[in-house]
C-alpha cells in the first residue's frame, strides 16, 4: 500500500507545473465570455454547413491565437515554487523546492514549462505543453519526465468566479500497472503568484486527498 500511495505522489510531483502561468484580472475578463460559453456548449459542436467557405472559416477560427492564448503568455519566464507534499492522507508533509521555466512557441499557441526539483533527495526533470483548444474550449496538458516513459494528459476548464482551472486527468501506476483519476486545482492569485493542489483516491477508494500543494512565485 506504501508503495501504491507513493506512486500518486510521484505522480502528483510530475503533473505539478504543467500549468504554471498567471492571470491578471484584465486578461481574466477577456477569458470570461469564451469560457462560460464553453459550458454551454458540447466538444463535438461544428459548423454545420460543409462549404469550402464555412470549412475555411472554421479551421480560421481553430488555428488562431485568441485573448486566453495572451493570457498564457503572461507567464513566460522564470519561476520558483515551494512545494508541499503528503505521503498518505494523515501523513506528516515533506517539503522541497522547484523551478520552471516557461515559453511560448509556434507563434504563441502553446507554452512549454521546463521544470527542476527534486524528488525524495532525486534530481528531477520534467517538460510540459500547455495548449487552449479553440474547438472544444479546453485546456489540455501535456506532460513527460526523467521518471517515467510515458504521457500523461490533463484536460480543464477556467473558472472566472474563484480564477482557477480544475484540471483531470488519470495517472500511471506502476506498482499495479493501471490507471488512477487525478484532480488539480490550479489558482491565479495575482500576476506574480498563483498556488496549485493536487488530489489522488485515498486507499480505500471511497474519497480523494490532498496529496500536494505548491506556491509560485515568478522571478
Amino acid at each position: 500500500m506504501k508503495k501504491i500511495i507513493l506512486s500518486f505522489i510521484v505522480c502528483s510531483l510530475l503533473l505539478s507545473t504543467q500549468t504554471v502561468f498567471a492571470q491578471s484580472k484584465k486578461a481574466a475578463s477577456k477569458t470570461k465570455k469564451i469560457t462560460e460559453t464553453s459550458k454551454n456548449s458540447k466538444a463535438t459542436d461544428a459548423p454545420k454547413s460543409t462549404t469550402q467557405e464555412e470549412m475555411m472559416q472554421a479551421w480560421q477560427l481553430y488555428m488562431t491565437p485568441n485573448d486566453i492564448h495572451k493570457m498564457i503568455a503572461m507567464s513566460d519566464g522564470d519561476w520558483s515554487g515551494e512545494v508541499t507534499h503528503w505521503m498518505a492522507p494523515d501523513a506528516t508533509p515533506m517539503r522541497s523546492k522547484c523551478s520552471a521555466v516557461n515559453k511560448m512557441i509556434m507563434g504563441g499557441r502553446y507554452q512549454t514549462s521546463e521544470f527542476r526539483g527534486e524528488f525524495m533527495g532525486m534530481p528531477f526533470e520534467g517538460m510540459s505543453i500547455l495548449a487552449y483548444d479553440n474547438t472544444l474550449r479546453t485546456f489540455i496538458s501535456t506532460w513527460i519526465d526523467n521518471m517515467g516513459t510515458g504521457v500523461m494528459v490533463l484536460k480543464g476548464i477556467w473558472d472566472e468566479k474563484t480564477k482557477s482551472i480544475t484540471f483531470r486527468g488519470k495517472c500511471v501506476d506502476p506498482t499495479t500497472g493501471k490507471e488512477t483519476d487525478v484532480r488539480e486545482v490550479f489558482t491565479m492569485v495575482d500576476e506574480r503568484s498563483q498556488t496549485m493542489v493536487m488530489y489522488a483516491p485515498t486507499p480505500d477508494g471511497k474519497g480523494e486527498y490532498k496529496t500536494m500543494e505548491i506556491k509560485f512565485a515568478k522571478g
